[in-house]
């Protein structure tokens, strides 16, 4: 069952009433107690989905032990509930309510109170309640505390307004952050730590009668009301009552425009009175109060009228409504000028501290009130990987987001928030989203039209639900299969990730941003600048990491060649944003030493924003600036002169904001540095078409998980899957064959899409949309028999299909060494061996990064690399049963051992499992003719070389690399790796004829 309590996270409750006080605490009409408990049998030891109390711990010694023990002094009848606990994690007892019964209704009632025995120990003692949703265990928790400070029974009383909803835990994220009453689900109490101690309980009980100002509440339906000069505001003014009772008493509500920005009389007509709901009014019942503004002549700013409410009778809405006058008349508000012109003219107007707001992110969770967004002049909202509303819908983000934007709408100058997400591999945070192959699978591809066609259905879902700004694609040239994040880059090497960033395309339209304002594109970000992929293992100093944010240490002439040739590409290509990587950078010979790249000002200023001419803006990585040396304050001056003009300060936008205000006023940041930073945000945000159209564009909300979208998911997986050996034609499979399907990832959602998946680190099992491997077998018409641990009867079938591999994660935490290996599971490397030991095999490894499979290579048939296909099965069904042709090339070298790492194409010594390259086809014969036609391809190759017909090249090379790999076969030497490995790269820089030479090596060399 699972827990419902970890540790208390309220505020001690204030009072304790002992039994004589609470016996005058009760009026005269009063509804009589209701018990919950009485501890005398009548609620049994047991869980869900029947009615029972169960203990529950962080581990097996944590639950306390209970029982229904007679007492004399029992203060209600002769029972209590008594038990003994030595929690060393947490623990505590629960009593759920029925599942498959009707929720309680406790709206009559004041508050809950118990009998408790104290011990005296001083300890904090957590009692929580649950509100809402299917049962008790998928219900929101709402919680408080009492101390045992006093020795004997005591009565417990706490109202319904003591407890709080509960941040650190919630089993469903919550449901509508509303303690309703009406549907309730039992209690919970957490025993506290570190002691042995004993307990006992008694006589649970509802008390006394809920006033109306805990039942009623009177609610605007805008915090914010945008209105054309000369327009009429009308604020919808509402009453509703916790079960939706009508009042027992009147409800006033007296309303008064004061203050604010615009002037009475003159922008606006004033308006004062007071609204009456009487006795007996039907919950929900609403009235209209009409503000009035004025036009004049002049162009101006936005001005807010705030309308005062004061409540009498329900309690009050939580802020001040604002009418907000909207801007009119400004030049920067004219889409008909240049956005050269309209950013000069905006920042004139501009004050410090907006601008420092424009510089400001934070996490939409992360907002102590929305009302923030207006208060601090935030330029940028976030949503960190599993930050989604609930439910998580299109139409839910949507509504999310602009309810973000309205409040920008409070602002001066109405400057819109530019809200960004991790869709790293599609909509990857909402359910039911198309989820594309991770990149290390688009680069499995080589096809940069589809890399284009994937970043385009990206996209279109992201702008559909609200979302303009997307933190992809990661840039990285991963040099180290050991790190966590190998799965977000292209390959390893700078001349394939070149290739795939035709998805910049897919993301942002055409190069000169002239698409950006699409309801289909969005910006994008290209990530992490500059050398992530390249650090060097072991030098990580983020908590238990191995490689991730670690050291990338590199000549002058590595780090041009293969770390920054991607980010030129991406220049080049018009990419808006750039997100400067967690890693330090050791350039050999500079006399620096390791430096993180957020305080680089030498690459992001010089090189990035100077010599590269990039004109977007940088954006920081999650909390990056809390990693560099020194106190906040430098770490805010450090980065922001190094050229960083947004920060990602998730929790601490306050801090942030109020940090780079002072620097500038101290000159220890120049209002140039400033200036220049907010015109490259302002920028992007003109090119969106922000300022005209803030809100969702839901338009394309049908099309997301579509057919059309997932087709071109499920050609990126078919086409991302590697075939690297085929012994005796096993594959592709025949539909009259009878196949026997074993492993862990054959019919695992969570694991086939991987990391960045719903949350940050993806999860294993069912949790979004989509086929797995096993459905799409079936589907595909196979003959299919499944027995995931290989256990079933394995005689009568013509062949195996084996599916390994990883489950998800992401970033470092995911790094080798830190809980990971590049070894199959002991229950992987089992199936395998059962399935291949009786009959003929393929195994299929999803995975993220190439897995060690050497000792096994000799008993499998044929072995694929899956990579993490997404949520669309169907591809690799296709290619395995000849649907589709096997394309796919390595994108990274498959090594033998651990001991090889890092091993990449280029490297002197190069004797891998597989070469970068490698990947056997079934689309084309193999030509005839050996070393002859070889020949004859390289004056092929120089021809289509020198008349610059790129798809001629790309032909000629892939006949002469099956010809090498079909002579190899599975014998490779690190003779014929090598040049097969170089063969690709040059390939790749248009270099045919060379190609062609290098692969002439590799035939010769194979024995």
């Amino acid at each position: 069952m699972r827990r419902t309590a970890l540790i208390a996270s309220a505020a001690l409750l204030t009072g304790l009433i002992p039994l004589s006080a609470a016996g005058t605490a009760s009026g005269a009409d009063d509804p009589a107690p209701v018990p919950v408990d009485r501890f005398e049998g009548e609620v049994p030891f047991a869980s869900q989905p029947a009615e029972g109390i169960f203990t529950w711990g962080a581990d097996a010694d944590d639950p306390p032990t209970l029982q229904l023990t007679d007492r004399t002094d029992a203060p209600e009848g002769a029972k209590v509930l008594s038990g003994t606990y030595d929690i060393s994690g947490y623990g505590g007892f629960t009593h759920d309510f029925a599942a498959g019964r009707p929720a309680h209704d406790w709206s009559a009632h004041q508050g809950i109170r118990f009998w408790w025995d104290g011990q005296d120990n001083g300890k904090k003692i957590a009692f929580e309640i649950k509100d809402g949703g299917a049962n008790g265990e998928a219900s929101e928790l709402w919680t408080t505390s009492f101390t045992d400070d006093f020795t004997g029974w005591k009565q417990i009383q706490i109202p319904f307004d003591a407890f709080t909803y509960r941040t650190d835990y919630q089993p469903v994220g919550g449901i509508d952050h509303v303690l309703g009453l009406t549907e309730m689900w039992g209690y919970a109490v957490t025993l506290p730590p570190g002691v042995k101690g004993r307990f006992a309980m008694d006589d649970v009980e509802l008390y006394g009668k809920a006033d109306q100002s805990r039942r009623a509440s009177v609610t605007t339906d805008s915090a914010v009301y945008p209105v054309r000069e000369g327009g009429t505001a009308r604020v919808k003014v509402t009453v509703a009552t916790t079960g939706s009772a009508p009042l027992d008493e009147p409800v006033t509500v007296a309303y008064d425009t004061a203050g604010g920005t615009a002037g009475s009389g003159t922008d606006y007509t004033p308006v004062s009175g007071t609204l009456t709901f009487p006795a007996g009014t039907v919950s929900g019942s609403t009235r209209t109060i009409e503000v009035r503004t004025l036009k004049d002549k002049s162009a101006e700013p936005a001005e807010t009228i705030p309308l005062k409410l004061a409540v009498t009778g329900a309690k009050a809405p939580a802020e001040t409504p604002q009418v907000v006058i909207d801007a009119h008349g400004l030049p920067y508000l004219d889409s008909r000028l240049p956005v050269r012109k309209r950013v000069a003219d905006l920042l004139s107007r501009m004050s410090l501290e907006e601008k420092a707001g424009q510089m400001t992110q934070a996490e939409r969770a992360g907002l102590t009130s929305q009302g923030d967004i207006a208060s601090y002049d935030l330029g940028s909202l976030l949503s960190g990987g599993g930050s989604t509303p609930t439910p998580n819908t299109p139409a839910a983000w949507a509504q999310m987001i602009d309810s973000f934007q309205l409040r920008a709408q409070a602002t001066r100058f109405q400057i819109p928030l530019i809200y960004g997400v991790d869709a790293v591999h599609g909509h990857n945070n909402l359910a039911g989203a198309t989820v594309m192959p991770h990149n290390i699978g688009i680069g499995a591809t080589r096809d940069p039209r589809l890399a284009e066609k994937t970043g385009a259905v990206t996209a279109s879902e992201v702008r559909a639900t609200g979302i303009p700004w997307d933190f992809a694609p990661c840039l990285c040239v991963s040099r180290d299969e050991r790190w966590g994040r190998s799965y977000e880059s292209f390959g390893e090497d700078p001349a394939l990730v070149k290739s795939m960033e035709t998805i910049i395309q897919g993301l942002q339209g055409r190069a000169d941003g002239r698409d950006l304002s699409r309801n289909d594109k969005v910006l994008a970000t290209a990530k992490h600048f500059v050398g992530d992929g390249g650090t060097e293992y072991g030098s990580s100093t983020t908590g238990s990491y191995k490689i991730d944010q670690g050291v990338t240490k590199v000549t002058r002439q590595e780090l041009e060649a293969v770390h920054l040739a991607p980010f030129q590409t991406a220049v080049d290509r018009g990419i808006g944003s750039v997100m400067p990587s967690y890693s330090s950078l050791d350039i050999i010979g500079d006399g620096q030493g390791p430096v993180k790249m957020h305080a680089r000002a030498d690459m992001i200023n010089g090189v990035l924003k100077g010599r590269m001419g990039f004109d977007g803006f940088v954006i920081s990585d999650w909390n990056a600036i809390d990693q560099l040396p020194g106190d906040y304050a430098s770490h805010v001056r450090t980065s922001v002169n190094a050229g960083v003009d947004m920060m990602m300060v998730p929790y601490t936008y306050k801090d942030f904001r109020t940090t780079l205000i002072d620097e500038v006023k101290a000159g220890r940041v120049t209002e140039k540095r400033i200036d220049d930073a907010v015109s490259r945000i302002l920028t992007q945000k003109f090119r969106l078409g922000l300022f005209e159209h803030p809100y969702a564009d839901t338009s394309g909300a049908a099309d997301i998980g579509s057919a059309a979208h997932r087709a071109v998911a499920r050609q990126a997986a078919a086409e991302s899957q590697v075939l690297l050996k085929n012994a005796g034609g096993v594959l592709p499979l025949k539909k009259s064959q009878k196949v026997y399907v074993a492993g862990s990832n054959a019919d695992d959602l969570g694991n086939q899409t991987g990391g960045w998946t719903l949350t940050w680190q993806g999860a294993s099992g069912t949790h979004t949309q989509g086929t797995t491997i096993l459905q799409a077998m079936r589907k595909a018409g196979g003959d299919v028999t499944y027995s995931k641990d290989a256990s079933a009867p394995l005689s009568g079938y013509d062949v195996g299909v084996v599916v390994v591999g990883e489950t998800p994660y992401a970033e470092g935490v995911g790094d080798v060494g830190n809980g990971h290996s590049l070894q199959l599971s002991a229950a992987d490397q089992a199936a395998v061996d059962k399935v291949c030991g009786a009959m003929k095999c393929a195994v299929l490894i999803v995975s993220g990064r190439p897995q060690l499979i050497g000792d096994r290579l000799g008993k499998i048939d044929a072995l694929v690399a899956s990579w993490l296909p997404g949520t669309e099965g169907d591809g690799v069904a296709d290619v395995l049963y000849g649907r589709r042709p096997f394309t796919g090339q390595l994108p990274v070298t498959w090594p033998k051992s651990e001991a090889q790492l890092p091993i990449n194409v280029g490297d002197a010594s190069y004797d891998p499992q597989f070469p970068y390259g490698w990947g056997l086809t079934t689309l084309t014969k193999v030509p005839a003719g050996g070393a002859a036609t070889l020949k004859a391809l390289s004056m092929a190759a120089a021809a289509a070389e020198r008349s610059g017909s790129a798809s001629a090249g790309r032909e000629i090379v892939t006949k002469a690399r099956l010809l090498v790999q079909q002579k190899a076969g599975s014998a490779l030497t690190a003779a014929v790796a090598g040049p097969f490995a170089d063969a690709d790269h040059l390939l790749l820089t248009g270099k045919y004829a060379a190609a062609v030479a290098e692969l002439t090596e590799a035939y010769r060399a194979v024995a």
